[in-house]
């Protein structure tokens, strides 16, 4: 009973447009956490309200029915709404892609005039909401613009284009849902946890594959090959005045591993869609992060460029993909109706400009660059200025830091603010070989190449080849966990050249292919997206086989005797090194590593360059 009167009192004030850090408590004796504690949201009255239905329509949104429009339907009555609709219009139908590992299924709805099999003519625009659950403003906005395509208006639409919504991807992490999910996020009031039951971050999963649903969302990518993909979001961070906010990888002219792609959404789509936003009394405003939580005005940067992300995937996949954050203090409902008007304009867009987007992708695809920049990181120093929409604030000291905190106070600067824009910068360069061959007991890697759509040929009889194998030199084992792994880097690495025999069931993954790029940063144990690189080899790190000091003892004194070589190494080493002439076992282990009796294969990455 406390609980229900607990989340009773927080979805009245929590609702609120207006949360102020100095405001009075709506509950008396509520508890702090029940009171409004976020900074005022600067007033809103865009002309997209206009979308919004009665609530006495037949179909209206459980969205739009809550007074506040501060709300969001659970998994199943979300559901049962889509399978009135699919039930009631024949340009709707469902289609499950998967299955959660709490056993929920994972589905898509698609809008489309062809029926069961898509006009190939027509670019498809695949939409994508709930990879964080609580970031759910997508679904809200996909189910009002379905449902007025199907009744009202909008089935023009489909005319040139086809639609698909993915209302919920982590089905699991929706339905774990309370009133404190997201205490930076103003509404919905309820809302679902931003991870998954198994308790991974679905966008930090776009190349390692590892949960079913970011396997299952790309095997509904590989059939249906969208032609635009765009990924949902509500930021945290600073305030700011632009209420939806978006970017992809190359925006601007910064690095992109699909520059014909990229330039076709900074000269067609971007312009389009703010736009269409600006008229319905929305601020769009380019994805950038602050650099400095207590200092907004100490610049800005793109937040990385990394392919475990939906946007960096994108990039090297050759799936023109954005990636949209709403912002997190501005009111659900604003947020809502802001996806909308970017999602019905992208439709609006792909219909008349489609044909230049694949024709951008088809030339991106068919690139081949001989060295491939990764681990890319924030500039040192600014590369530009960013002319930046932002909030007032004031900094006041805290007892509770005891330190000086930013105060939002939610009233747009009238002045505009040029701030530092930091790019981001490539730390390594991979030479892309000819291809890379996989042993066959690595099912799982072999599996999670698949599943990308790499196209691989498997050995049904044992093959020797000549290859480049790997020595790793320096790896060095992350301190703690992420994402169910722990993580391995490796800095330094030494080739050697090796004839060796693949099993059957091995295969050879030739680098020649649109995936290209992905299977390089997959496969090259230095790059920070690779499957090594999230501690998916471990065993190369284990050494087989040791000497007793007894053995080793006499035999290096031969060692020595016989290579006046190894001798003036051996004495360069110790009068290099006390720390190592110091230590009896250190020198034994020296000669021991120059001995054919040491694992050949400690720190040998199994998988083969061929080049």
């Amino acid at each position: 009973m406390r609980s229900a009167l607990i989340l009773a009192a927080l979805a009245a004030l929590v609702s609120s447009p207006v949360m102020s850090q100095s405001a009075s408590p709506s509950v008396p004796n509520a508890a702090p956490w029940d009171q409004p504690f976020l900074p005022p949201a600067p007033e809103w009255t865009g002309a997209s309200r206009a979308l919004l239905r009665d609530a006495a329509d037949p179909w209206v949104t459980a969205f739009e029915a809550d007074a506040d429009h501060d709300f969001s339907p659970t998994y199943a009555d979300t559901r049962a709404w889509f399978d009135r609709l699919d039930a009631a219009s024949d340009l709707i139908r469902i289609e499950q892609f998967g299955v959660s590992p709490e056993g929920r299924p994972i589905y898509a709805v698609i809008a489309s005039k062809d029926g069961a099999a898509f006009d190939p003519s027509k670019p498809v625009l695949l939409a994508q909401a709930g990879i964080h659950p609580g970031e759910i403003d997508g679904k809200d906005a996909g189910m009002m613009l379905l449902r007025d395509i199907a009744f009202y208006g909008k089935d023009d639409l489909l005319d040139r284009a086809n639609l698909i919504l993915i209302p919920i991807l982590s089905v699991d992490g929706h339905e774990r849902a309370s009133a404190y999910s997201r205490p930076n996020q103003r509404g919905p009031r309820i809302q679902g946890w931003r991870n998954t039951g198994t308790n991974q971050n679905l966008n930090r999963d776009y190349l390692k594959l590892d949960q079913p649903e970011m396997r299952a969302v790309r095997g509904l990518i590989l059939k249906y090959r969208p032609d635009l993909y765009v990924d949902i979001h509500v930021t945290d961070g600073m305030d700011y005045q632009y209420d939806v906010t978006y970017g992809y990888n190359g925006e601007n002219g910064i690095y992109s591993r699909s520059p014909a792609t990229a330039a076709w959404l900074d000269a067609a789509f971007k312009p389009a869609v703010n736009a269409a936003l600006e008229a319905q009394g929305h601020i769009p405003g380019e994805l950038v992060f602050g650099v400095d939580d207590n200092d907004p005005r100490a610049g800005l940067s793109d937040g990385g460029l990394g392919e475990r992300f939906s946007n960096g995937w994108g990039s090297a996949a050759h799936v023109p993909t954005i990636l949209i954050e709403n912002h997190s203090l501005k009111p659900h409902e604003q947020r809502v109706l802001g996806a909308y008007v970017f999602l019905e304009q992208a439709l609006r867009t792909l219909a008349s400009n489609g044909a230049d987007l694949r024709a951008a992708v088809a030339a991106d695809s068919a690139l081949r660059p001989a060295e491939i920049p990764a681990n890319f990181e924030q500039d040192d120093q600014p590369s530009t200025t960013r002319a930046f929409k932002g909030i007032r604030y004031e900094m006041y000291d805290s007892p509770a830091s005891g330190r000086r905190e930013i105060r939002w106070l939610g009233e747009a600067d009238s002045e505009v603010w040029n701030l530092p824009f930091y790019s981001s910068h490539p730390t390594l360069t991979l030479r892309r070989p000819e291809a890379y061959w996989v042993p066959s007991y690595r099912t799982d890697i072999i599996e999670r190449l698949a599943a990308h759509g790499v196209v691989m040929e498997a050995l049904d009889a044992p093959r020797t080849v000549s290859v480049e194998m790997l020595r790793l030199d320096d790896p060095t084992l992350a301190t703690r966990a992420n994402e169910g792994h722990v993580p391995v880097t490796v800095s330094s690495v030494t080739p050697e050249r090796r004839d060796w025999t693949f099993a059957p069931g091995s295969v050879r993954v030739s680098t020649d292919q649109p995936l290209g790029d992905v299977v390089v940063l997959l496969l090259e144990p230095q790059s920070s997206e690779s499957f090594f690189a999230w501690g998916l080899f471990p065993e190369v790190l284990s050494r087989v086989e040791y000497i007793e000091g007894y053995a080793i003892a006499p035999l290096a004194e031969r060692m020595l005797a016989a290579d006046p070589a190894l001798k003036a190494e051996f004495e360069a080493r110790l009068a290099a090194d006390p720390a190592f002439a110091a230590d009896g076992d250190a020198r034994l282990q020296w000669f021991y590593e120059r001995t054919p009796f040491y694992d050949d294969r400690y720190r040998l990455y199994p998988v083969g360059r061929e080049t």
